[in-house]
């Protein structure tokens, strides 16, 4: 039998079943788990994978959210049979390097998407470069982001980024409520690519970068890039894999 470390988001509907998994099953330290299961929605699945990264464990999540594409479907308290028979899903984040106007630097890891926002009424004012090749020479929008294959269903498609299959090795870049150019709709570039947003009138129209839910104020510069050295092993049911999922939103755009 696997060793599990249980991962409970604290809310009122998850009193009961925590009390019941606990009860049945031994909550190991994560050093010493097979398998970290996480219980809540998305959003603390980001928060969870980023936390116990440096144990190098499977994540198995159980959604107790809305949507729950990084989740599996909760079905009964027996977990060792749906654990045992899930498939295994590597994931790399990206990785953002923000240097804000007083020249301080701040790094973070998104596993779904880097987001550049206005930080007041001003609309932004971008210059979005892939290496030495020019994006866009100036992005006058609400902003813009940067999203992961696994991420391109959450933000980004509310963005109407375009949705990439998990094995498509591509990122979107996607304009937030582009005012110039409006016709803008975005790119698709290699995930081996490093993008760089620069701000370019900090003074007027400040803008904050955002690492899934971390966010750093008053940036001058943003670089992005796939961390190919980070690998989170995420374990899905065989009929609800990522894979699938993002195939139905596919689908899902494709006929509505």
């Amino acid at each position: 039998m696997n060793k599990y470390h249980f991962v409970i988001d604290k809310v009122n509907k998850n009193k009961k079943l925590e009390n019941i998994f606990l009860n049945r099953y031994k909550n190991y330290v994560p050093r010493i788990a097979d398998v970290i299961v996480v219980l809540g929605g998305d959003g603390f699945m980001l928060q969870t994978l980023k936390k116990y990264q440096k144990y190098k464990k499977p994540f198995y999540g159980i959604n107790r959210g809305t949507f729950g594409f990084l989740m599996n479907k909760f079905k009964n308290y027996e977990i060792n049979k749906s654990i045992s028979r899930a498939k295994q899903l590597s994931i790399s984040p990206l990785e953002m390097k923000v240097k804000n106007k007083n020249g301080f630097i701040k790094k973070s890891i998104a596993i779904n998407e880097v987001s550049v926002l206005r930080q007041s009424r001003q609309a932004a004012s971008l210059l979005i470069k892939t290496g030495k090749k020019t994006v866009i020479k100036k992005l006058i929008s609400d902003g813009v982001l940067i999203s992961t294959p696994a991420g391109s269903t959450a933000y980004n498609l509310s963005v109407h980024g375009p949705i990439l299959s998990l094995n498509s090795k591509k990122l979107s870049i996607s304009p937030i409520s582009a005012f110039r150019p409006r016709r803008w709709k975005g790119k698709i570039v290699s995930d081996k690519s490093t993008i760089e947003i620069k701000n370019l009138n900090p003074n007027k129209r400040p803008i904050s970068a955002v690492a899934d839910n971390l966010e750093f104020r008053n940036a001058k510069t943003i670089t992005v890039k796939t961390n190919s050295k980070i690998k989170f092993n995420l374990l899905y049911d065989s009929n609800r894999s990522l894979q699938k999922k993002i195939k139905i939103e596919q689908l899902r755009r494709e006929t509505s």
